[in-house]
């Protein structure tokens, strides 16, 4: 029996998160929505997702600071980037120069991308 990925979606623009949260969870994946940054960390600690796929842009803490403490709890959390937003760069930036490698995705996307990727179709893979 194959057990479904359990992913955590990220968006402080709620109907991004619950709708990607749904279209996944209908794709045949465990999908829980989350509204910020320190959300996905209280989720997280007892969701133990296999993935989190998060916007970088939040208010309060941003993606990559979630994504960093999710990777601390989880180790093998696979943490996908959804940034539209040029700032997203200078943040992945400065995560890099401290050792932190995430896999980054443009917006907007279709969400079969976004499954795609997920099912392992790297070829959406920002290789910045």
């Amino acid at each position: 029996m194959s057990t479904r990925s359990k992913v955590l979606v990220a968006d402080d623009e709620r109907v991004i998160a619950d709708t990607l949260a749904i279209i996944l969870n209908q794709s045949g994946f465990e999908a829980t929505a989350a509204y910020s940054g320190e959300e996905v960390l209280k989720i997280a600690n007892t969701l133990q997702p296999d993935i989190l796929v998060t916007d970088v842009v939040m208010f309060g803490m941003n993606g990559i600071e979630a994504g960093i403490q999710v990777r601390e709890m989880l180790p093998s959390c696979r943490v996908i980037l959804l940034s539209g937003q040029s700032i997203a760069a200078q943040l992945l930036d400065e995560a890099r120069e401290q050792g932190h490698e995430f896999e980054i995705i443009a917006k907007p996307l279709h969400p079969n991308q976004l499954i795609a990727f997920l099912r392992g179709d790297n070829a959406l893979q920002d290789s910045a």
